[in-house]
């Protein structure tokens, strides 16, 4: 293979940052400083009584020669130094956008750079390329302080980074910058030495013998040796990629050692690419020069022959030619020493499936051969493993990408009194605040949460190339009510997408349109297949083995079996406690490899507790097929076919002895599982699942009704906590004057501040006069709390033990005294159509109940759940002892039809005697709450002048 490539100084008008800028100008001068700074505790909320977290934010101050300036507050210190560097050159009268280095300034900045790392100070100094100088001093007669060139190339970022800004193809190709080194070595002929044909810089002055024996360099008489373990890929795609040990002497330079292994006299000969992985990591590819590339490297072309390297090329996105060697090897930052830890087989599959969206989150989640990639983005509690914009940041990394970014558009809500489904979430029209970030950094705002209370948000994606050419993006119509749950389904999306390409990467163009219409993806086929072009190449590569495809058995008891299973065997008792849609599994797992006959068996992966969410494909599909016929406590012996060997050979730290294996027996893997535990949805999820609108809504429209019947003005919520049901009847036109929450949770409490300031401060057309939060026990008395129109406490009571439960409607009737009081409540009977399980007796012994049958609880938190009857007889009871009438309805189902509401609810009304005051006053004044938050009308006059 032959290219072209010419070195001609083409200095790019190049995208850098403001803090490179100031560097170039001002070097070493330029003193940033980072401090952490608090947010403000009110956190956009007037009068909220309780002391605020924010998240750590951070201001940089800037130094220079002659300026000093300081930053805005961001959420990561790294913005904060742009923010500062930014400042400086507005300041100095700079436009980073026009303001491009001529051509001479790289030239100069690199002689200055190169004069500086071959300076008798720079070898003292704890810096990677120090690290090689000091070894090469050790070298014997000719090559005694000879340093590759390619070592000065990736070994300074600062000189990286300058042959950049020379020509921005040096990112792909290291050929190119090392010609700048070269050509810059060759005009500092007083200082340094290079010679015509070898790829190698020396100092031209031996260092002073004080200075070499500060830094100890001694020679060492043992032959004491370290062995380090790589990997050898071989340029042929027909060759596969062997495991190789590098023997390092002490007193030797560990890139000889290398040298060795792929043939060429010495470490002068062999080229290095940039690091792969973390910029901090030293895994890295190594390979010899070509024979061309050792002519000439100084002449304004470097002609290049020798077969490219795909799958090395692949991992590094650089052009690799001939063999390569991958270690992780070299000189750091951290310490004068040698670092080196080894890659084995094992490490270079892992690095291979990194690559692919699905192979990343197995990773996440240790769990190769038994995770997949969810295809939906549920709640963020539910997820397990990396989340989606995590996954996409990093596939985008991994492919030489921009960084994804993500644009969230604010949707603020508009009046949903009318009824519909809870997917079709209402959006005032035509208002849309966008915001548009990478990776998601922006600047830090403290009214982040209160937005997001009264918001929706969608997000749209956008990925590019390193060159900015558009290749992929993404808009889905789903909205959240958090912006980072809108961003990681945005993100998901991308991700099945591409997770589709890798599983077939000669898919037709059309297909992939077809597929990408479902996802509401668009994609640029020229830029696409141009950011990709190695990986069919690279994944087509397996050790497919012989497999062979296994005949579809099914156990006679179990009928449904997959078609990917055979030999199905479950044992154990039937528990009753059977795996739903949407609910959370714990499971014990192990995966073995067994040959025809399973004469040999050998384990590749086993995990004690693995969880993941029903239905959302976390798992691959035979095993959540089997899972769907199992109940707690049983076991599953079962046997599938083999899924693409990379996953296999990345999950085994045998791999030697697997791929002898694959290509000399038949295989199948062998999976044994238990279903651990199962923990139903949660209660609002459940909910929504089967009722439009969600019953939360239908709770809300059933108190406006009585609050609208009985001309109410003023309404307290016990249990209120975030405040949905107080928001949401801002949304109704009522008589509602006053309202007044309270409950025990003090976080619960300021979100419901900042939602209820952020709508009553901006809505005009509201009755609501004056509103009030406080913290406390709705079983503690306090007077404040006595003489409402309405009491509400919807799905409040079953959250407390029975006997405060029955507290609390003592206290409420007997004190507090509204003129109508709503208690909602789960009917329990209603959970058998909810989980789709069998109903069992809410009255056992509490201490004989068993942990997956507290689990039929609609929530967790649950301290009990009536049914129809035990919430009559309480309701009941309770509105005899303190002369109140009571009826029964419910919301979710219907009365004439068994089991009943899903939601039953009780209305206690007060019966007015001649000789009672309509509110009488208890003498008793306790103030057992706290007030954390209070609202007038005079607030909103005062906040719209």
């Amino acid at each position: 293979m032959e290219t072209r490539e010419s070195t001609e100084v083409t200095v790019r008008k190049t995208n850098l940052t403001p803090k490179a800028i100031i560097y170039q100008k001002f070097g070493s001068k330029a003193c940033y400083k980072v401090e952490e700074v608090q947010e403000s505790t009110q956190n956009g909320c007037p009068g909220l009584a309780i002391p605020q977290k924010g998240p750590s934010l951070y201001r940089c101050s800037l130094e220079l020669p002659e300026l000093f300036v300081v930053s805005d507050v961001f959420k990561k210190k790294k913005d904060a130094e742009q923010c500062a560097a930014e400042k400086a050159l507005k300041e100095l009268g700079i436009n980073p956008a026009a303001d491009y280095p001529t051509e001479q300034e790289p030239w100069d900045a690199l002689i200055e750079r190169m004069t500086y790392l071959f300076s008798d100070e720079f070898l003292q100094s704890v810096h990677p390329f120090s690290g090689h100088l000091r070894a090469t001093l050790q070298r014997e007669g000719d090559l005694c302080g000879s340093v590759p060139a390619s070592v000065v190339a990736v070994c300074d970022a600062k000189l990286s980074n300058l042959c950049k800004i020379l020509n921005p193809k040096v990112e792909a190709n290291p050929f190119l910058a090392l010609s700048f080194v070269m050509r810059t070595a060759a005009q500092l002929s007083g200082s340094v030495v290079t010679t015509k044909g070898n790829l190698s810089i020396q100092k031209k002055n031996p260092y002073p013998s004080e200075i070499i024996e500060l830094i100890d360099i001694q020679k060492s008489d043992s032959l004491q040796n370290t062995m380090v373990e790589a990997v050898h890929i071989p340029f042929s795609l027909d060759k596969t990629v062997q495991p190789v040990r590098l023997n390092i002497l002490s007193d030797g330079y560990y890139l000889d050692a290398i040298a060795q292994k792929l043939g060429v006299t010495d470490a002068n000969k062999v080229l290095l690419s940039r690091a792969i992985g973390k910029a901090s990591s030293e895994t890295r590819l190594h390979f010899a020069a070509p024979e061309s590339a050792m002519l000439d490297v100084s002449a304004d072309l470097v002609n290049l022959e020798g077969p490219l390297n795909v799958r090395a090329s692949y991992f590094c996105g650089q052009s690799i030619y001939g063999d390569a060697i991958m270690a992780s090897i070299g000189y750091t930052w951290r310490s004068k020493d040698l670092f080196h830890e080894d890659i084995s087989l094992q490490s270079y599959y892992r690095m291979l499936i990194s690559k692919m969206p699905s192979g990343n989150y197995k990773l996440s989640r240790e769990a190769i051969l038994a995770a997949e990639l969810p295809s939906v983005f549920t709640t963020k509690s539910n997820w397990r493993g990396s989340f989606p914009r995590e996954i996409l940041c990093s596939f985008c990394r991994q492919h030489r990408l921009s960084e994804p970014v993500f644009s969230t558009i604010n949707l603020p809500l508009k009046d949903q009194s009318s009824s519909r489904s809870h997917k079709e979430m209402s959006v005032t029209e035509g208002v849309e605040q966008e915001t548009e970030y990478a990776n998601g950094r922006g600047i830090a705002t403290g009214d982040q949460e209160s937005v997001e209370s009264a918001s929706m948000f969608r997000c749209k994606v956008k990925i590019f190339s390193k060159c900015q050419d558009l290749i992929i993006e993404c808009s889905p119509e789903q909205i959240y009510k958090k912006s980072n749950d809108a961003i990681h389904n945005a993100s998901l999306k991308v991700l099945s997408w591409l997770n589709e390409y890798f599983k077939d990467l000669s898919m037709p163009v059309e297909k992939l349109n077809y597929l990408a219409d479902v996802l509401h993806i668009q994609f640029y086929p020229e830029n696409f297949f141009k950011a990709f072009l190695l990986c069919s190449s690279v994944h087509s590569l397996q050790h497919r083995g012989k497999g062979r495809k296994l005949p579809e058995i099914r156990s006679v008891n179990v009928p449904h079996t997959s078609p990917d299973v055979c030999s199905l065997n479950i044992e154990g008792l039937d528990s009753g406690v059977c795996p739903s849609t949407e609910s959370l599994l714990c499971i014990s797992y192990s995966v073995s490899l067994v040959t025809e006959g399973k004469h040999v068996k050998q384990l590749l992966e086993s995990n004690d507790e693995f969880e993941f969410e029903m239905g959302s494909g976390a798992v691959i599909s035979p095993l959540e097929s089997v899972l769907t016929q199992m109940s707690v406590g049983q076991s599953a012996f079962f046997s599938m076919n083999l899924p693409p060997c990379e996953y296999i050979l990345a999950s085994t730290d045998d791999s030697e002895g697997i791929i002898s294996l694959l290509t000399s027996e038949t295989c199948c893997l062998d999976y044994t599982v238990t279903l651990l535990c199962v923990t139903e949805p949660p209660e609002e999820r459940m909910e929504q699942a089967l009722f439009s609108p969600p019953l939360s809504k239908q709770r809300v429209e059933y108190a406006v009704q009585h609050i609208k019947q009985s001309c109410a003005t003023t309404l307290v919520d016990f249990g209120c906590g975030s405040g949905s049901l107080l928001d949401s009847l801002l949304d109704y036109p009522t008589s509602l004057e006053k309202i007044v929450g309270v409950d025990i949770s003090q976080k619960s409490l300021s979100r419901a501040a900042k939602i209820l300031h952020s709508k009553l401060s901006t809505k005009s057309d509201t009755s609501i006069k004056s509103a009030v939060l406080y913290d406390g026990s709705i079983t503690d008395f306090d007077f404040r709390l006595c003489g409402f129109d309405i009491g509400t406490c919807l799905e409040v009571i079953e959250h407390m033990e029975e006997d405060q439960a029955c507290m609390f409607g003592d206290i409420a009737l007997n004190y507090f005294r509204p003129k109508i009081l709503i208690v909602s409540t789960p009917n329990y009977e209603y959970n058998v159509i909810l989980q789709r399980s069998s109903l069992t007796n809410p009255e056992e012994d509490p201490d004989e109940k068993t942990e997956s049958q507290s689990c039929r609880f609609r929530n967790h938190d649950h301290k009990f759940e009536w049914t129809r009857e035990q919430f009559n007889k309480w309701a009941t009871e309770l509105a005899n002892r303190h002369n109140y009438s009571v009826e029964f309805s419910g919301v979710g189902g219907s009365a004439d039809a068994e089991p009943g509401f899903a939601s039953q609810i009780a209305v206690f009304m007060r019966k007015i005697l001649p000789q009672e005051d309509d509110v009488s006053e208890n003498e008793n004044s306790a103030q057992n709450c706290k007030v954390v938050w209070e609202w007038n009308s005079v607030d909103r006059s005062d906040s719209s002048l």
